[in-house]
C-alpha cells in the first residue's frame, strides 16, 4: 500500500523501494525488482535475508538491485523497522548546489532536526560494502540523500516511513519555491522546540495514513479487500 501510494504521488514512480524488517530482525520484506510500483501486491513481495538473498517469495524473481542499502541500515540501526528509498528531483537538487543544505523549513521536518547527511558517492548501492558505507553516512539520523541520486528515509513502521517520505519531499519543495522569491529561512531551534511541544507523531501518522488510504480506495488504487488497513 505504501509503495502504491508513493507511486501515485509521483515520489517513487518507476524506481525505488520500500522495505520492512520482519520479526526476529533477520529478514526483511521488499518488493521485487521488475514489478511495477503501481501494481505491486502482497503475493509479489519477497523475503530476503540480511545478505540480500531471497528466502521466500515467487520463484525466479529478483529483489531490487539496491537491497543492500536496506540490509546494512537494518544491521546498523536496530531502531529502524522500515526504509523507503526513492529518487525525487526537487529534493535531490539540494545535493547539486553549494552552500544550500536541506534543513527543516516546514514544521513536520522536525523529524530531521539532527540533520540530513549527504552521501558523496552517487553510484547505485549494489553490494554490501556500498551498503555499509551508506549506513555509516546515515549514522543516527532519520533521512539522508545520496548525491545526484536519491533519498533514504528510515522510520519505526511502514506507515511512518510513508508519511516521513511525504514530508521530506514537501519540505524540499517548499524550500525550493521559497528560494525563488528570496532568502530562505529555516526553522530556528526555538521554533522547532515550540512545535515539538504540541506535536503527536503517532496521532499524525494515523491521521494521514487514513486520509491517503481512504482516498486511494475511493479512486480504485487499492482493491476494496484492503480496506481494513485504513
Amino acid at each position: 500500500m505504501a509503495t502504491r501510494l508513493l507511486n501515485s504521488l509521483k515520489i517513487l514512480e518507476y524506481s525505488g523501494h520500500v522495505s520492512a524488517l520482519l520479526p526476529g530482525n533477520e529478514t526483511l520484506l521488499v518488493q521485487p525488482q521488475e514489478k511495477s510500483r503501481a501494481e505491486v501486491s502482497p503475493e509479489d513481495l519477497l523475503v530476503c535475508d540480511m545478505d540480500g538473498k531471497v528466502v521466500a517469495g515467487p520463484k525466479g524473481v529478483k529483489p531490487p538491485s539496491e537491497v543492500f542499502l536496506h540490509c546494512e541500515i537494518y544491521r546498523a540501526r536496530p531502531d529502524v523497522k522500515s526504509i523507503a528509498h526513492f529518487h525525487n528531483d526537487a529534493t535531490n537538487v539540494f545535493t547539486l548546489v553549494e552552500d544550500m543544505q536541506l534543513l527543516p523549513f516546514k514544521n513536520h521536518a522536525i523529524r530531521w532536526r539532527s540533520g540530513i547527511p549527504v552521501h558523496a558517492d552517487p553510484a547505485h548501492v549494489s553490494n554490501s560494502e556500498q551498503g555499509r558505507s551508506v549506513a555509516a553516512t546515515l549514522g543516527a539520523h532519520h533521512a539522508m540523500q545520496i548525491r545526484a541520486h536519491g533519498q533514504i528515509v528510515t522510520a519505526e513502521t511502514v506507515r511512518a516511513a510513508f508519511i516521513d517520505s511525504l514530508h521530506l519531499v514537501e519540505n524540499a519543495e517548499a524550500a525550493y519555491r521559497a528560494a525563488a522569491i528570496g532568502k530562505v529561512k529555516p526553522l530556528t531551534e526555538a521554533e522547532l522546540d515550540s512545535f515539538a511541544h504540541s506535536f503527536r507523531r503517532d496521532h499524525h501518522i494515523r491521521k494521514l495514513w487514513s486520509y491517503y488510504v481512504r482516498g486511494a480506495l475511493r479512486e480504485g488504487l487499492f482493491p476494496e479487500s484492503w480496506s481494513e488497513q485504513k
